[in-house]
């Protein structure tokens, strides 16, 4: 008889302990889902748009593509700061003016690489959990970054770069300072994923992102090399070429700085609190001791 009572005692308890632990893992997958993400990682694509000498006057130039990779932290549910590396083109051809730029005959393409870091405010805070953030959030960003830039033109069927030829007698650096600022709208896609839409304006220190800023042409005995004079001063390509090239023709404009727009389209990734700190499986490890224990000898 009472072994009956035993065997019917552990026949229901190994029926709730088997319906338990169904129950214990979805309190940890929903213990997790409470644990608040701050930490988003991005992947995103879009153009790059240059502003400089090579382009018409409020035009923004050739649309050339862009590649960029970031993290971001939330501080608050409103501030965020994010670090974000983007690899771009610039290109510019005055082949294309609507003006006597026509006849200067310069065109320059760069391949650039940008590494910023960025504030950013919310319109909108993202609500007490990650999951709890509105469908759609405005924001604007600023910040600063490190721009390298080659600008390199093409002649006799080669690319050549343009910075170590000098072609204005002048040295600059291929590394430079520049400030962000933009604005942008987060779409939450589901609780882990945002689309993010942004366009910014780089503000840059230097006018030779195209190698074109001199108001007059240098004296070609002053360069370096046949090339350098080939590609300081390319009217005579075309016929344009005056007898005094020093003293005639503007080849570019000292007075602005040249700059850049950057718009993206970027998916980014809260990622959980256990990618760096492995709380979860401690929590885990701790709960299933209670029912868990390893034979002796064993």
């Amino acid at each position: 008889m009472h072994s009956k009572k035993r065997v019917k005692r552990l026949i229901i308890l190994a029926l709730v302990f088997n319906m338990g632990i169904p129950l214990i893992g979805n309190s940890q997958s929903f213990y997790a889902f409470q644990r608040d993400r701050n930490f988003l990682v991005s992947l995103g694509t879009g153009t790059a748009n240059y502003y400089g000498e090579m382009v018409n006057p409020g035009e923004s130039g050739i649309l050339k593509p862009n590649i960029a990779a970031g993290a971001e932290y939330y501080l608050t549910n409103r501030i965020s700061v994010r670090s974000e590396l983007t690899w771009f083109q610039l290109s510019g051809d005055d082949a294309k003016a609507d003006d006597d730029r026509q006849e200067r005959n310069l065109s320059f393409r760069s391949n650039n690489i940008e590494l910023s870091v960025l504030g950013a405010i919310n319109l909108t805070p993202m609500g007490m959990r990650f999951y709890q953030r509105s469908l759609l959030n405005l924001h604007a960003f600023a910040g600063i970054g490190a721009l390298y830039f080659n600008p390199k033109a093409e002649y006799q069927g080669k690319w050549h770069a343009l910075q170590p030829l000098q072609t204005e007698n002048r040295k600059y650096s291929r590394i430079q300072a520049v400030i962000p600022i933009g604005l942008g709208a987060r779409i939450k896609v589901n609780p882990f994923y945002n689309i993010l839409i942004e366009a910014g304006y780089r503000i840059t220190f230097t006018d030779y992102l195209d190698d074109a800023s001199s108001t007059r042409y240098p004296d070609g005995a002053l360069l370096k090399s046949d090339l350098a004079r080939a590609l300081s001063d390319r009217r005579v390509e075309i016929g344009t070429q005056p007898s005094k090239p020093t003293l005639v023709g503007k080849r570019g404009n000292p007075g602005k700085n040249d700059g850049y727009l950057i718009t993206n389209i970027t998916l980014q990734y809260y990622l959980p609190e256990t990618f760096f700190f492995n709380r979860r499986n401690k929590l885990y490890n701790t709960k299933r001791k209670w029912y868990y224990r390893r034979p002796k000898g064993r």
